[in-house]
């Protein structure tokens, strides 16, 4: 995509779609260095906002290789936690609730 060349290097994460809701498959996309990362490369893809979860995206199956031809690396779940967690990131249950309303 035109966009991304100027965005610049990303660390953006997405893993494996492995959780069902309402019928469809879902996997999580992050940034390992920023939410204002994570905004912007979800923004330049036409992301709804209303899927940021405070630390994370929603995203579906269907909509994955979007994503990693737009730059998203594949890793596995944990790792993906590993790293958000090991940036500081990763928020627990409660403080993603307060952040989404």
């Amino acid at each position: 995509m035109a966009r991304r060349g100027m965005l610049g290097p990303m660390a953006i994460l997405m893993d494996e779609a492995r959780w069902w809701f309402q019928g469809r498959k879902w996997c999580h996309l992050v940034s390992d260095e920023s939410y204002e990362e994570l905004l912007e490369f979800a923004d330049g893809l036409g992301i709804p906002r209303r899927g940021f979860q405070g630390d994370h995206y929603d995203i579906p199956e269907e909509y994955r290789d979007e994503m990693v031809a737009a730059g998203a690396q594949v890793v596995e779940s944990r790792e993906l936690v590993r790293r958000l967690r090991g940036a500081g990131l990763r928020l627990s249950p409660a403080e993603r609730r307060a952040r989404t309303g």
